[in-house]
């Protein structure tokens, strides 16, 4: 074994050696070859192979990146020969979840990190990310600005405000023409209006971005962008006012991402200019709007510690009359049950049906011990919610809320409810053919959790061929 071991170790250390003194062509051509095979080309990689997929990619990415201290140039090369491939590669995946395209975006904020540390022109760099964005057939350089303001240094940021300012101006120069592409030169603007926008929050150029917003239209988000600038330059003052000004444009009725950060804002920002009454009253106002888990944490945030308890129960008298969406998570985290349960019994099947099991099967668990009979009905809701959506994959999972309604109805004494139920269920989806024999099984005593799970069965195998042998 010893002699085995030592073998192995000398191999080893032959073939690390062997890699240390290949050329550094010769080191680049085994590079691409582990990149090519772990993109397999010719493989059609569906959405289901995806995730162990990524992981090699992943993996190679991973030591690529590690080549960036010690052979920054190289890895360059590396990361422009994954991008190549990348793009040979979209049309053999199937990406429906994105992940794929996050990981490119990957590589070419690991291709900037290589760029700085080779010491290559900022400017070149800036130039050639651009014409990738340009030339980007399947999306991979959409919002890539995001993530290059994170990693592209002082220098760096500073070239790409510079090359991207000169494609904005160009636009602004032309006019609403039309370029040989038969390109719209005004959406041409406000795209390089957006990215520039990034470039210089990222960069916290207040003043150049005020004057970008003369050029083109303020909105509730450069409001936003501006005020979180002013506030990390500890001026919330100056703040506050940009806060108020991006509100006064934002009034549109539906819930805007922007208006959320922007009433959010305005609330630390009174807090810190010591108007803890105002922060107060602001966020009592938008939890009264939109009682929900978030705008009750909101609220609790501002609420003096000996005035918890009294803000506390004004909140819930308040919530009471609420979506039955809302109330289930803000009463479940409040311990609220109570009043949870008060709510469920008086709600409609329906309106619980049409709930999702984010939000119900929570529910279900925590009051399946004390209020079975709530349970129960949150249970069926659960059920019967998967079979009127026909989601035959499903079908496992709307059998274990079956069999949850029957034991909850049991324990709270409501048999005639789960013969309700049975009639109902074979009633309205006896044809579903991948359900009804469990659910028959399950009425006749034989449940899902009756059958072993699969690594049970598998244990149970084990443990016999281990007493079998000799």
């Amino acid at each position: 074994m010893e002699r085995v071991a030592g073998q192995e170790s000398a191999r080893a250390r032959d073939a690390e050696m062997t890699d240390r003194d290949l050329h550094p062509a010769s080191r680049i051509d085994r590079w691409e070859q582990t990149i090519e095979a772990a993109l397999e080309p010719g493989r059609f990689i569906s959405w289901n192979a995806g995730g162990s997929f990524l992981e090699k990619l992943e993996s190679v990415e991973g030591q690529i990146a590690d080549l960036i201290r010690t052979a920054p140039a190289q890895a360059v090369m590396l990361y422009e020969t994954f991008i190549a491939g990348c793009y040979e590669k979209a049309d053999e995946l199937d990406d429906s979840s994105g992940n794929f395209g996050m990981f490119v975006e990957t590589i070419f904020s690991g291709w900037v990190k290589a760029r700085q540390a080779a010491e290559a022109d900022p400017v070149e760099t800036a130039r050639r990310i651009l014409d990738w964005m340009d030339d980007d057939p399947y999306g991979f350089c959409s919002d890539l600005e995001q993530e290059l303001v994170k990693v592209l240094d002082k220098s760096g940021l500073a070239a790409f405000e510079r090359v991207v300012r000169e494609r904005f101006e160009h636009s602004v120069a032309t006019g609403s023409q039309r370029n040989k592409s038969g390109e719209d030169l005004s959406y041409a603007r406000q795209r390089w209006a957006e990215i520039l926008r990034t470039v210089l929050a990222g960069q916290g150029h207040v003043e150049a971005y005020i004057e970008l917003c003369h050029q083109t239209k303020l909105t509730a988000e450069d409001c936003l962008a501006i005020a979180n600038i002013f506030q990390a330059r500890q001026r919330p003052d100056v703040a506050l006012d940009w806060v108020g000004r991006g509100l006064k444009l934002d009034k549109r009725n539906t819930p805007s991402s922007s208006k959320y950060d922007l009433s959010k804002l305005k609330r630390e920002l009174l807090q810190k200019l010591g108007r803890g009454d105002e922060a107060l009253e602001a966020a009592w106002t938008e939890f009264r709007e939109n009682p929900a888990k978030y705008s009750y944490e909101e609220l609790m945030r501002y609420v003096p510690q000996e005035e918890r308890a009294a803000w506390h129960a004004k909140a819930m008298e308040a919530a009471t009359e609420a979506d039955l969406h809302s109330v289930i998570e803000l009463w479940l985290q409040t311990h609220e049950f109570d009043r949870l349960v008060g709510r469920l019994r008086k709600a409609p099947d329906k309106e619980i049906e049409d709930l999702s099991h984010y939000t119900t099967e929570p529910a279900a668990k925590q009051l399946s011990k004390d209020h079975p009979d709530v349970a129960a009905k949150v249970y069926r809701a659960l059920g019967l919610r998967i079979l009127k959506d026909k989601k035959s994959k499903y079908y496992e999972i709307a059998l274990e809320h079956c069999e949850n309604a029957k034991h909850c109805y049991e324990r709270a004494g409501l048999i005639t409810k789960w013969d309700e139920l049975v009639h109902h269920v074979r009633a309205e989806h006896h044809r579903k053919s991948g359900f009804m024999p469990g659910f028959d099984d399950l009425v006749a005593g034989a449940g899902p959790s009756m059958k072993p799970s699969f690594l049970n069965r598998a244990k149970a195998r084990w443990s016999t061929r281990q007493l079998e042998s000799p």
